[in-house]
């Protein structure tokens, strides 16, 4: 087998979203020839509750590796875990490197400075490296005016170019994450470029966890609209024309009062929040938000005992909602409003779960979107047959993730040769 270094400073048990890219990708690789060493920093260092039962998740055939990290100081100037342990992934990196062989290094990010390492540990040992986009680094942060934003996109704009000019391959979960950083940087001579999704790695819904408590178990015949995950500042224009339309029933008799609207682990986030726009409705009594972080197969559980789904996608085309296979994995009905270029409409349409699913164009008025949420709206409560074709999903895997990150890799490789 040929050695993939997987450099990412969160892993299992940390509960964090991104964790699961490398821990999906790694999982598969064996299956493609390809021997998984991640490198990572140890939980204890971690801000985050960890969350033990995701390491259930994690294939055996995994080799990992610990270091260490500076601590978070009372006040908290330096809490990124990619600066505060940088210097002892790059030290520890080296190690493993002269220990046995890698033949390609693999960063996805954020956290986004240890990007940076690639191309360190690039010219120290010419080792080819890829770096992967879960998030664009240089963004639009103009509904953000902290200077914590803005001293974060300065230094995105300085250290981007540097991290990714030597990198033989950029990867992401959406092309539309990376492609302008590639436009940016490279004039001439561009690096490899392949997108994939997060996937599913269909193991993770058969394990069964014991004594779990539903958000809804002390509330007496309740039927369960579920919203998990974040909450993002574009997601406000869906949920608001939503809530209007539920306002809407409410007002008029015909709201089954039974039903109740659950948003989980939507995080600490500072736009407008889910409570105030149910407010501004009149809503309220069945708009519950719990914004604390759940375990992620805490999460999967509640999806999979919810009478409904709901899922809002961004007014930005490039929001891939990667959380979309958990959700249809969970065979629940789902609700869901996305924008038309967003690959969730495409994946929701390709395995016929689209029955109730909106598209957003911004060249549409908001009455055009308005009235398509009321009529989907209207049958999604009352929706006898819910059958969507989870095989048309197995394309969107992990692995064949896996595989076409492999398959990039060795172009790469041949391309040094």
């Amino acid at each position: 087998m040929k050695n993939i270094l997987i450099i990412y400073p969160h892993w299992p048990p940390s509960n964090l979203a991104g964790v699961h890219r490398p821990r999906l990708i790694a999982n598969f690789l064996p299956k493609l020839g390809w021997h998984p060493i991640v490198l990572t920093v140890h939980s204890r260092f971690y801000e985050e509750a960890p969350d033990e039962d995701i390491l259930k998740t994690v294939a055996q055939t995994t080799e990992i590796h610990y270091t260490s990290a500076f601590p978070i100081w009372k006040i908290r100037l330096l809490g990124d875990i990619g600066l505060r342990a940088f210097f002892q992934l790059y030290t520890k990196a080296l190690k493993i490197i002269d220990s046995k062989k890698v033949d390609f290094i693999w960063i996805p990010i954020p956290s986004f400075y240890v990007a940076l390492l690639g191309r360190m540990i690039f010219a120290r040992t010419g080792i080819p490296y890829g770096i992967d986009y879960i998030d664009p680094w240089v963004r639009d942060i103009s509904n953000r005016k902290n200077w914590r934003a803005k001293l974060s996109l300065c230094a995105a704009r300085i250290l981007e170019p540097i991290a990714i000019k030597k990198a033989s391959l950029i990867s992401g979960v959406s092309e539309n994450y990376f492609l302008p950083a590639v436009e940016r940087n490279f004039k001439l001579h561009k690096p490899v470029l392949v997108s994939m999704p997060y996937g599913f790695d269909p193991q993770d819904h058969q394990i069964v966890l014991d004594a779990i408590k539903l958000p809804w178990a002390d509330v007496l015949d309740v039927k369960p609209i579920v919203y998990a995950g974040a909450f993002l500042p574009n997601s406000g224009y869906f949920l608001d024309l939503i809530f209007s339309r539920v306002a809407s029933q409410l007002k008029n008799g015909d709201w089954d009062k039974t039903r109740h609207f659950y948003f989980l682990g939507t995080g600490s986030y500072r736009h407008k929040s889910i409570s105030e726009y149910a407010r501004e409705h009149q809503i309220s009594d069945y708009v519950h938000e719990i914004r604390e972080r759940y375990p992620f197969l805490h999460i999967l559980n509640f999806l999979s005992n919810a009478d409904k789904l709901l899922v809002l996608g961004s007014t930005e085309a490039h929001y891939t909602a990667s959380k979309i296979f958990q959700t249809l994995l969970s065979k629940r009905p789902v609700f869901a409003v996305f924008h038309h270029l967003s690959s969730a409409c495409n994946i929701m349409q390709e395995c016929g779960a689209n029955m109730f699913l909106c598209s957003y164009n911004p060249n549409r008025s908001s009455g055009e979107l308005a009235s398509e949420i009321e009529q989907k709206w209207n049958n999604f409560l009352t929706c006898p047959v819910w059958m969507p074709d989870l095989n048309a999903l197995n394309k969107y895997s992990a692995l064949q993730s896996a595989n076409e990150l492999i398959n990039a890799v060795l172009t790469c490789i041949s391309s040094k040769k």
